[in-house]
C-alpha cells in the first residue's frame, strides 16, 4: 500500500510504527470531525425529531 513491505529492521520497524501512529491520529480527527457535523441531524433523523 505504501511501499513498507520492504522496511527492515529498526528503522523499518520505526517507520511502519510512525505510520500506522499518522493513520490513527487522522482517522481519529477526521471521525470526530464528521460527528460533530453530521452527528446532531442524524440523531434527529434517527429519533423523528424533524
Amino acid at each position: 500500500m505504501f511501499g513498507l513491505e520492504s522496511a527492515t529492521g529498526v528503522g523499518g520497524a520505526a517507520l511502519v510504527i510512525g505510520v500506522v501512529l499518522l493513520e490513527a491520529i487522522v482517522l481519529y480527527v477526521g471521525y470526530g470531525l464528521l460527528e460533530r457535523l453530521v452527528g446532531p441531524a442524524l440523531v434527529e433523523a434517527l429519533r423523528g425529531d424533524s
